[in-house]
């Protein structure tokens, strides 16, 4: 339904920069209209000030003053003729895309691991001395149930993690003894209660304070009867 003087703000200019709103924009948008230079640079900084009230985080940053008068061009369509305390921005440098940064394309079969982890692990796998080899596989084996009850359950099967060393490691590095390996009791996995001597720890117990009063109002209280043999009563 169309009514005169009715419309809706999807049928009007897109909002280059929402923070500041679209009645910002439309007093940006009459700058070139004011013919006098001087009172054309008063008024861009006086739309500057709107500005900070309508965003006012942008004061957070140590050069916001120089952000806002690029926003100011920038809303503008950099088509604006004023005096400003710094370099209009270049069009192309504000609208270029950055560079794509590229995706890792690691596998993530093992990610609860790590990926650090991992990596020790290949580097582990390498050594070519048994015992040190050995002591390894133990230390990197209780590293895993470590990483792994962090992203899993609270209780891990030792022989996944036997089978899963072995697995990265191409079958170099292997546990022969699985009571060597730290116990879940032992891994800060998930769902572990503290013991109750630790919960119980800190709390005070009250003292009982005697009632002073009703003692010595008691006839059997040592302190009632020379109470009262000092008022001559007994």
């Amino acid at each position: 339904m169309n009514k005169p003087g009715l419309t809706y703000n999807t049928e009007k200019e897109q909002i280059v920069i929402s923070e500041y709103g679209r009645c910002v924009q439309e007093m940006i948008k009459k700058l070139p209209e004011i013919e006098d230079r001087e009172q054309r640079t008063e008024a861009a900084k006086y739309i500057i000030s709107v500005m900070v009230q309508m965003n006012p985080s942008i004061k957070q940053s140590s050069d916001y003053e120089h952000k806002l008068w690029d926003h100011l061009y920038m809303i503008s369509g950099y088509n604006l003729d004023v005096d400003s305390p710094f370099a209009p921005p270049i069009p192309v440098e504000q609208q270029s895309k950055p560079q794509h940064i590229g995706y890792q394309n690691n596998d993530i079969k093992y990610g609860h691991y790590g990926q650090y982890l991992i990596k020790m692990i290949e580097a582990a796998s390498q050594e070519e001395n048994d015992e040190v080899r050995e002591a390894l596989a133990y230390s990197l084996a209780s590293q895993m149930k470590r990483n792994y009850l962090e992203w899993n359950k609270s209780v891990v099967n030792d022989q996944v993690i036997i089978d899963d060393l072995k697995t990265i490691s191409s079958g170099r590095l292997i546990i022969t003894d699985e009571s060597r390996l730290n116990s879940n009791n032992d891994m800060p996995g998930k769902g572990q209660q503290q013991p109750k001597q630790q919960q119980q720890q800190g709390k005070k117990k009250k003292k009982k304070v005697p009632n002073l009063k009703a003692n010595m109002n008691n006839p059997n209280n040592p302190a009632y009867k020379k109470r009262m043999q000092e008022l001559g009563k007994m």
